[in-house]
């Protein structure tokens, strides 16, 4: 049961840190709570979404409304067309931007957002691998996982143990600079995107069955709002050849749909299911990656209340581990 904290709303007081960061699963309820943060510390939002960048992927990526960006300032929204690639390196470029225009106001940076390799990427750098070669990925996007996944295992143990197996877009990277380089991706020397140490981060989770259900819930309401329609259309402007945007969970699963491969009731079951699957990785991912705060919500915990607690906890710490 958590317990209940009253919060004044008059005044905003000093922030704590230079910069706050909130991470979580996907639907765990943390744009709700990043909105409250910010208006309470005088802050601005730098999305830390990897999808929610494509402008036109607004329904699946559960993008901030006009009203939501209205009330505080977003960053790192929109800013990439479908005919685009987007990967770390320009998250970083773009979000140290947003961050220095954001403390010239005098306003606090508010990172938030489940992408949470992105966030590593901006304390701890990108390493010294080689740009993308458009044949070799084309080449590599094409050969099946497993193949892929075999040929990491005999060239890099160490990064085969450590990355996410199930993201083709990993695998194909790490194969495509060990090809390039003729190194263990392992190996590749990291330069720090910052000399400052790694900030304190605030991850919210919730007990499995809770967060199933606000899954289901919130799928529910993207295809009544029209996730099917909106796919459609995001067909027509090119969604199909932007092989990141397509990996978006939902509308992957809506194109199958449109192109006769299952009717409209199991692809909104498989988007759950596949939701599902994907909040239990990057819980994994912030266990074994970030170490952070963890911050438990339940049914009656509302942002003020989360917001106060938040405000206790980097006030006088807390344990990291869940």
């Amino acid at each position: 049961m958590t317990s209940h904290v009253s919060l004044s709303t008059t005044g905003s007081p000093p922030a704590p840190f230079p910069a706050w960061y909130l991470t979580g699963p996907t639907a765990v309820g943390k744009s709700a709570i990043a909105l409250e943060l910010a208006e309470r510390v005088g802050g601005e939002l730098i999305s830390v979404d990897s999808m929610q960048v494509y402008r036109g992927l607004d329904i699946g990526t559960a993008k901030p409304s006009a009203a939501e960006q209205a009330r505080v300032r977003h960053h790192l929204i929109d800013v990439a067309d479908l005919d685009e690639t987007f990967d770390a390196a320009r998250f970083v470029t773009l979000a140290q931007a947003a961050e220095s225009e954001i403390r010239s106001r005098g306003r606090v940076p508010v990172y938030c957002g489940g992408t949470g390799f992105y966030l590593k990427a901006l304390w701890s750098g990108l390493g010294a691998a080689p740009a993308t070669d458009p044949s070799l990925r084309t080449e590599l996007e094409a050969l099946p996982l497993a193949e892929l996944l075999r040929e990491l295992e005999l060239k890099d143990p160490v990064a085969f143990a450590r990355i996410d197996r199930r993201n083709p877009r990993r695998v194909v990277r790490a194969v495509e600079v060990i090809r390039l380089t003729g190194r263990p991706f392992s190996a590749q020397a990291a330069s720090p995107a910052t000399s400052e140490p790694a900030p304190q981060v605030f991850a919210f989770t919730r007990e499995p069955a809770d967060l199933r259900q606000r899954i289901n819930r919130r799928v529910d309401q993207m295809f009544a709002d029209g996730l099917v329609e909106e796919t459609r259309q995001l067909l027509r402007r090119g969604l199909a050849d932007n092989r990141t945007a397509l990996q978006a969970i939902g509308y992957r699963q809506v194109v199958e749909h449109l192109n006769g491969e299952r009717p409209l009731a199991d692809t909104v079951a498989l988007v759950k299911t596949k939701t599902w699957q994907f909040a239990r990785r990057q819980l994994t991912w912030l266990r074994h990656q970030m170490c952070p705060h963890w911050i438990m919500l339940d049914g009656g915990s509302g942002p003020l209340e989360v917001v106060a607690r938040l405000m206790e906890r980097s006030a006088g710490g807390g344990a990291r581990k869940k």
